[in-house]
């Protein structure tokens, strides 16, 4: 079938002239496909040569990128480096922003939150996974142009995306802040020299003396870890030692005590986010940092589980830094209350009847209050009770005895006793209703508490028969608030604070979470409901050989 022929020329339907006369495109055909004479064809017919295609920056000049939303780009990929050009080993450094790195919180990706090869963002302070061409932190550096990182495992410092090592001298105090390390001598003379740092923002801080961060309810946990923290013995095993193969408990408290003693630290204060994580996972969420616990039962769970993951033995004792330095011997006296003890009498001990005699080990002693009077005297005395430290530990002296559950009991201490006492004052009891405290207050000496009534004598450890002295180095504080309902019978709330003996000024501190201010002198320690001690039984002077 052939082609049905045009009725109208184009020309004539559209109005318009064609550019080319017919005879131009019939008959020079060939000539027009030259390209040797194009220059004159175009001037001939009078068509004007083709702009150049726009590059991209004008493209981005004029608002316009020439790229439909569908249409794919390829960038030129990344050239992996194993070192920086030379000349260029400082590049990018001056992005890092030290006022908002913080290596206090769990080291958790924040995209991925594993905890494997994680990274910290040096310009941001956000964590993220690998440094590999697919990992987080690769796309983190091409997507906000962020490049500075650092393995929070190693410690070394990597550009990215191009991958090579950054070795600068002005990253130290970034790798010292993330994990601070201190040499023995450093270590001995913390206690020796007093030392003032500045922080940052240029707020001064005297280190082993720092707040510490009250996430939400876990002021309970601070004050341990504060009194903790400046037991010699216990601190300088926890900043000299290598616990790279030890459990993640004993690692975070090392690090955090370490932190705590920073004399080059970027803040003021710490944060005990990364141990407490832990604690919770170790304690099936027994404490946390959202519900307030008791600091004694803390410190109880805490000394036990720090001296099994030292290794410790359940039976031998002494087995680790734990036992070694808070762990004595108490001697029990038991018997039995019959119907023929003396009605006026009964917890005296019956020379007929069978004395029980036990041998315990002990990691903290407690101490009971008496019972707090439930009206003021007719002097209006006595409002809020006092009574000596010395009158509550006669607990201890093998002669006061205690009933308990029918059974009449005494206590008595045994050489040798451990360089460090904790004492637990029993403030609180709980009945079927509500938990009550004991208001009475203890006072006592910081210095020149005598032991010696409170030890059975034994001339192969204590000869002489002497005093044994021991001075304060911590005191745990309770305090009551008004609870979070304003009722009557609402119960009230507590608040811990701890009073830490300073060694080098001879001068004593108050944290409580992010608060450090110095104690007056003239303002007696036991104005408070001290409710956790830590005393430090001094050392002997070295006997002279007399010839």
């Amino acid at each position: 079938m052939g082609k049905r022929q045009a009725e109208e020329a184009l020309e004539d339907i559209s109005g318009i002239d064609s550019p080319f006369s017919k005879k131009s495109r019939i008959d020079n055909f060939h000539e027009l496909h030259n390209g040797s004479e194009l220059p004159a064809r175009m001037a001939k017919a009078k068509i004007d040569e083709p702009p150049p295609p726009p590059t991209v920056e004008d493209e981005v000049e004029n608002g316009e990128t020439g790229i439909e939303e569908d249409d794919e780009v390829f960038e030129a990929p990344v050239v992996r480096q194993t070192a920086p050009a030379e000349g260029y080993d400082d590049l990018y450094l001056d992005t890092i922003n030290r006022n908002i790195l913080d290596f206090d919180f769990e080291k958790l990706c924040s995209i991925s939150l594993s905890n494997i090869n994680v990274y910290a963002c040096l310009v941001c302070g956000k964590y993220f996974q690998g440094r590999g061409s697919k990992s987080h932190a690769y796309f983190h550096a091409l997507e906000v142009n962020h490049h500075v990182y650092i393995n929070m495992q190693t410690h070394k410092v990597y550009v990215l995306p191009e991958g090579y090592e950054v070795k600068n001298k002005s990253l130290d105090d970034i790798k010292f802040v993330s994990d601070p390390t201190y040499t023995k001598e450093q270590v001995i003379a913390m206690d020796r020299e007093a030392k003032t740092a500045w922080a940052l923002g240029g707020k001064e801080y005297t280190p082993g003396f720092v707040g510490m961060n009250n996430i939400k309810e876990n002021d309970y946990f601070n004050v341990v870890i504060q009194a903790l923290s400046h037991i010699p013995p216990l601190r300088n095993f926890l900043m000299l030692e290598d616990f790279s193969q030890k459990p993640e408990l004993v690692k975070r408290l090392s690090i955090l005590v370490r932190k705590i003693w920073n004399p080059r630290a970027f803040k003021s204060h710490v944060s005990p986010h990364e141990l407490l994580q832990e604690i919770s996972l170790k304690s099936n969420k027994r404490f946390t940092l959202t519900q307030q616990s008791d600091p004694v039962d803390f410190l109880s769970w805490f000394l036990n589980n720090l001296h099994l993951a030292l290794g410790g033995s359940k039976t031998k004792p002494g087995s680790s830094i734990i036992q070694q330095v808070f762990q004595g011997k108490l001697k029990v006296e038991s018997q039995e209350i019959t119907a023929k003890a003396d009605a006026g009498d009964r917890l005296r001990f019956e020379e007929a009847a069978e004395v029980k005699v036990d041998v315990n080990r002990f990691l903290m002693l407690t101490l009971d209050l008496p019972s707090a009077p439930l009206f003021q005297d007719e002097l209006e005395k006595n409002i809020i009770p006092q009574v000596p430290l010395t009158s509550i530990l006669s607990k201890y002296n093998g002669l006061s005895p205690q009933e308990h559950l029918n059974t009449r009991k005494r206590y008595r201490l045994l050489h040798p006793l451990p360089p460090y006492l904790l004492f637990h004052i029993k403030r609180f009891s709980k009945n079927k209703f509500v938990s009550e405290c004991n208001p009475t207050i203890v006072t006592f000496d910081a210095r020149n508490l005598d032991m010696a009534p409170y030890v059975e004598p034994n001339p192969n450890f204590h000869s002489g028969g002497g005093p044994i002295w021991y001075d304060l180095v911590a005191n745990i504080v309770h305090e009551a608030v008004r609870g979070k309902d304003d009722s009557v019978e609402a119960e009230a709330g507590k608040e811990w604070k701890v009073q830490i003996r300073d060694r080098a000024r001879e001068d004593w501190w108050q944290i409580q979470d992010l608060f450090v201010e110095k104690s007056l002198k003239e303002k007696p320690l036991y104005l408070g409901e001290t409710y956790v001690q830590v005393w430090e039984r001094r050392r002997e002077p070295k006997k002279k050989n007399v010839r």
